[in-house]
């Protein structure tokens, strides 16, 4: 694939314009737009800029950094400059991860085309390729850096430079010896081929040798039966070790005689322990594989806060690329504060703050268009209603009208059930989630009375159209009735029949107990708590905090003090079933990236079905205290190695990291622990550790996993090199690669951690 990058570089029309360089206006705000010259790089991997086309180029970009391309009109920011630049000359580059997007403007249409061609033929490329592929554009990518002189050979003293960029410190005898031998050329320098043997060199892995030597008995090839046995009694793949062992010698040997003999080479090995097959995330819990057909409230929901909002919560901007962010993170609930706007037009923003301001509809458009890019699993549209009558009207219109059929307005074929409807049988659907005037029941009798009565209009429109409405504008506060349920409602609050009627199955409901919400509330009302609140019922009254969460739903959202839109661990809520626990989006950091780990999971559809015991509305379970209901087991942890792990500070080319690794389990508190190895002195290019930790989980139907690489220092704190996270529900056993993600959540591709996992049922409680 790195060759098919190559032969278009010369062929491709675009990328050969692309390579020659564009004066392009980059965009950051409606007052910064300045001329900038732009290039595509010879290795086709990077784009550079500078102010001009002779001036000294520094780094913008690298394709792999690229999620897509968007047209000028889909640009928030440009269409607002529309006047100014025809939107057609503009394009917007869409990174992975948190990265603000790169607003660029051509000269004209034509260069604009090239450009988002280009872009998006290499981004494609990329996307399409295998691990072994990505290694070789890697190796490629380190031999352009370390040409400083782009001769196209490096020199010692580059090669020197280099493994300080590759994060590795190295005794130069050693390196010289390693350089040498590579250099079969004897010319003093090394080609593109000749360092290609050079990094193999530096990436040996004596602790996988050492291991393939283990379990081969002549110590050169694993025999199909030695690699089953691998593979049914370390890698714990059981009844599926004889075909799996088939199979990836197929996949993963690269020698065409050892796939027909079926033997698995040392490079076989380790490419299978390298490929996602090794991963220790199961491969089984990647696609959509829990049952989507229970009520919406046997669900964890992937959930956000203020979702408008890109940045801090006092004076943050607020954007619709918040929506999309959210979105691709596989979120199913967002949040719309709306509030009156001017020209009769809702506006969303964090009310009484200095956020900035963008329109109701706007955010509507952008649902619309993404809300089942990701998912097709519905999408829950939490509106927090601020606006007088007038523009609740609009409100609904807008709703109606941009929404269209993905809006659910009525029950699924009008009747109402006795639990809440599947996230299969809302596929494709946004649901509204907000105040309602009277109960789902009342409104299903009205379509009734409404066909009843088709045939007699004249009568109908002489009836009061609104009655809940006469009692809300009554001087005090009063209590609509359906049955024998009371829910009282405050004079103040003055709701639109039309918006009123919008909301389905999700009406929100203030919460006063427990006994009242059993006793007042239906299976289709929703009440929120702030964090503290929600922490305090999990520790006061958890059994109860869980069979309500088993009879309906609720949303957990963050403490109003956390203004620079900082994250609670959501674990400690999920484990009382607390549904939609939301989260700010915009922020990484452990919070946020259990909430991706753990959303991962079932297609990263955003529903996870949550354990058997959270969904029983008789549920003894008590997440503080579980007692021994629950079988405990014990998971060892050996973390053996790390592979070109990231710089922290890549400006900084002679500072190598002295890295360490944290591992983090999650889950009823007392089944919080973390440990830690010791640090390995200044190498992030290949550490070992070979350190073994015992965890002994209660409820493993509720743990989660994270590891946590740091770089030690000893004056400070340690500084964060990257992370992986995932439900223990979904980890394999064995000898597993862990690949790292960035603090956004972005693949640090190739750096990895290699461990060893193994669970079993803690033998010391049943003996006693």
């Amino acid at each position: 694939m790195a060759s098919q990058i190559q032969d278009r570089l010369t062929t491709d029309q675009d990328l050969l314009l692309m390579q020659e360089g564009t004066m392009m206006r980059k965009v950051r705000t409606r007052f910064w737009k300045k001329l900038r010259f732009f290039r595509l790089q010879n290795d086709g991997m990077t784009v550079w800029h500078a102010r001009q086309a002779d001036d000294v180029a520094k780094p913008t970009f690298s394709i792999s950094d690229v999620e897509t391309i968007r047209k000028g009109h889909d640009s928030e920011l440009l269409r607002d400059l529309m006047e100014e630049f025809p939107l057609e000359q503009g394009f917007t580059i869409v990174f992975h991860g948190r990265r603000p997007n790169l607003d660029l403007v051509a000269s004209s249409v034509e260069e604009a085309q090239i450009w988002m061609r280009g872009l998006q033929l290499l981004v494609d490329l990329v996307a399409s390729m295998d691990h072994q592929e990505q290694l070789d554009q890697w190796v490629s990518e380190w031999f352009q850096r370390g040409d400083r002189n782009q001769d196209g050979r490096m020199s010692f003293g580059e090669a020197q430079r280099l493994l300080l960029l590759m994060n590795v410190e190295m005794d130069q005898d050693y390196a010289l010896h390693l350089f040498q031998t590579a250099d079969v050329s004897q010319s003093d320098t090394l080609e593109a081929e000749e360092f290609v043997h050079f990094y193999k060199a530096l990436t040996k892995r004596t602790e996988v040798e050492q291991l393939f030597e283990h379990f081969s008995s002549d110590g050169q090839k694993l025999t199909l039966l030695e690699f089953v046995d691998f593979l049914r009694e370390d890698q714990k793949e059981k009844e599926q070790a004889h075909d799996l062992a088939l199979e990836f010698i197929d996949r993963y040997e690269p020698s065409e005689n050892g796939r027909l003999l079926h033997v698995l080479s040392k490079d076989g090995f380790l490419r299978y322990l390298c490929s996602k097959d090794g991963n220790i995330f199961n491969p089984d819990c990647l696609p959509v594989y829990q049952d989507m057909t229970q009520p919406l409230n046997h669900y964890y929901i992937n959930s956000s806060h203020n979702t408008y909002l890109l940045r801090d919560q006092l004076c943050g901007q607020s954007s619709v690329e918040g929506y999309i962010r959210a979105l691709k993170r596989g979120c199913r609930c967002v949040e719309v504060d709306v509030w009156d706007g001017p020209g009769g037009e809702p506006i969303v923003y964090h009310g009484h703050t200095l956020t900035s301001r963008i329109l109701f509809k706007d955010v509507l458009a952008t649902l619309a268009q993404y809300a089942f890019q990701f998912s097709d699993y519905p999408l829950i549209l939490s509106l927090e209603n601020h606006c007088t009558w007038d523009q609740q009207h609009t409100l609904a219109q807008h709703l109606t009208e941009i929404l269209g059929e993905q809006l659910l307005s009525t029950t699924i074929d009008g009747v109402l059930m006795d639990k809440l409807p599947s996230p299969e049988q809302l596929r494709g659907k946004v649901l509204l989630k907000g105040r309602k005037l009277s109960t789902i029941e009342a409104d299903i009798e009205d379509i009734d009375e409404e066909e009843e009565l088709e045939d007699d209009q004249e009568s109908e429109l002489d009836a009061d159209p609104y009655p809940e409405l006469d009692a809300l504008l009554q001087p005090e506060s009063q209590e609509l009735t359906s049955g024998n349920k009371h829910i009282k409602k405050d004079s103040t609050t003055i709701l639109c029949p039309d918006l009123s009627a919008l909301v389905v199955y999700l009406r929100t409901v203030p919460f006063c107990s427990f006994t009242h919400s059993k006793e007042n509330y239906y299976i289709y009302d929703i009440s929120s708590f702030s964090e503290s609140k929600a922490r305090h019922l999990v520790k006061e009254a958890g059994n109860e905090f869980v069979q309500h969460n088993a009879r309906q739903l609720c949303r957990v959202y963050p403490s109003a003090l956390r203004t620079d839109s900082s994250n609670f661990h959501p674990q400690e809520l999920w484990n009382a079933g607390c549904h939609m626990v939301a989260m700010n989006m915009q922020t990484p950091g452990s919070g946020m990236d259990i909430c991706d780990g753990f959303f991962r999971q079932n297609g990263g559809s955003g529903y996870v079905l949550k354990p058997e015991f959270l969904c029983d509305i008789q549920s003894s379970f008590n997440p503080e205290r579980p007692i021994s209901l629950y079988k405990a087991k014990l998971l060892l942890v050996q973390v053996i190695s790390g592979q070109q792990l990231p710089k922290v500070d890549s400006t900084k080319e002679k500072s190598v990291v002295d890295p360490l690794v944290k591992v983090e389990l999650f889950g009823v508190p007392e089944d919080n622990r973390q440990q830690e190895t010791s640090y390995v002195e200044n190498n992030g290019f290949n550490p070992y550790w070979g350190q073994t930790f015992c965890f002994r989980v209660q409820v493993p139907e509720l743990a989660i996993l994270r590891f946590v690489v740091k770089d030690y220092n000893w004056t400070s704190r340690n500084k964060f090199i990257g992370q992986y996270t995932l439900p223990w529900t979904c980890a394999k056993q064995g000898y597993r690669h862990i690949s790292l993600l960035s603090r956004d959540g972005t693949s640090l591709h190739p750096a990895s951690i290699f461990v060893y996992i193994c669970m079993r049922e803690d033998l010391e409680e049943d003996e006693s």
